[in-house]
């Protein structure tokens, strides 16, 4: 799928088809850093984890997408969101664990049967904090369930403010891709990767192009070459789930419609308890028209640029004024 997006691009900029291509390479060839040793776990449901990050204080449970692993909210000692908001809260971070023993939910069903009986079994409500999809999936478990706030972060609730040109990719792939997918039981990695490239496929040759003129040795190279291993690692998405996330909530916009129901009632988009909703303002993958109504705060930066990139010590500032209070 990249090489395609590379000769596509190539017919309108052959020299930086050219650089991509160098950067894929240096990519494909570049050192990896060993990941820290995984958290403590301390209660799992269905394959799923909460892994305990440390600090004191009433807990908050922070929420990954089912896209990706979740140690994007824990990259590195520099950018490690877990580690930011320890200072007023014990973190857990939620691990969704295999796929495999997940097999026949949907994200709804995600909800109900894994994140809900979490937070309900921590004893006392918990602050949530959802990062994309698992920001839409915090705020169905508010409307279930006793919390003690919300934060979401770039998390997309309005789908049908997604321009037409991406709810149409999307849906092609997800018609190519479904016959496949339902003898593997899921959506491969690889499918849901090529979606997100269609959402803005000369951007993403455009950064490899950019990689190809890092030094090697420097931070900013590194930290690209640990976000694409993420971007491309993780377990599929559980067929139940990805039919749910293409069909009903990007094809239908059930959230925005007031119709996605969880736990057999329609999920209310705004929650009684205290809700911020922070947004990237320069997302490429979760426009800021999609997002939840309510109190709303804007984060100078890219959908992963909010929590690794130059902006992430203003998150890290607004979230703990939000979780402190």
């Amino acid at each position: 799928m990249f090489l395609e997006l590379v000769r596509q691009e190539s017919a309108r900029d052959p020299a930086l088809a050219r650089k991509a291509l160098a950067g894929l390479d240096y990519y494909a060839d570049a050192a990896r850093v060993p990941r820290d040793p995984p958290r403590p776990v301390v209660a799992t449901i269905r394959g799923a984890s909460l892994r305990d990050h440390g600090g004191d204080g009433p807990p908050l449970l922070l929420v990954p997408s089912l896209i990706n692993p979740p140690h994007i909210l824990d990259l590195d000692s520099d950018t490690s969101l877990a580690a930011a908001l320890t200072a007023n809260r014990r973190v857990l971070l939620l691990d969704w664990g295999k796929a495999s023993e997940r097999a026949n939910l949907s994200i709804a069903g995600h909800v109900e049967s894994i994140l809900v009986p979490l937070i309900d079994g921590l004893g006392e409500p918990p602050a949530l904090l959802g990062y994309c999809l698992g920001g839409t999936m915090a705020l169905a478990a508010a409307g279930m369930t006793r919390v003690d706030r919300l934060a979401t972060l770039a998390a997309p609730w309005h789908f049908a403010a997604y321009s037409d040109d991406s709810r149409a990719a999307l849906t092609r792939i997800w018609d190519g891709a479904r016959g496949p997918s339902a003898g593997l039981g899921a959506l491969p990695m690889e499918v849901l990767q090529a979606a997100f490239w269609a959402l803005d496929p000369a951007r993403t040759v455009a950064k490899f192009a950019a990689f190809a003129d890092l030094d090697p040795m420097a931070d900013e190279a590194r930290r690209f070459v640990m976000l694409e291993d993420w971007a491309n690692e993780g377990e599929p998405l559980p067929l139940p789930a990805a039919r749910e996330l293409v069909e009903d909530l990007f094809g239908a916009d059930l959230p925005g419609c007031g119709q996605w129901h969880v736990g057999g009632r329609p999920v209310a988009e705004q929650p009684t308890a205290s809700a911020l909703h922070l947004i990237a303002g320069h997302d490429h993958i979760v426009p800021a028209a999609t997002a939840p109504a309510g109190p709303v705060s804007t984060i100078a930066s890219g959908h992963v640029g909010m929590i690794v990139g130059r902006a992430r010590n203003a998150l890290h500032e607004q979230l703990n004024a939000f979780l402190s209070h």
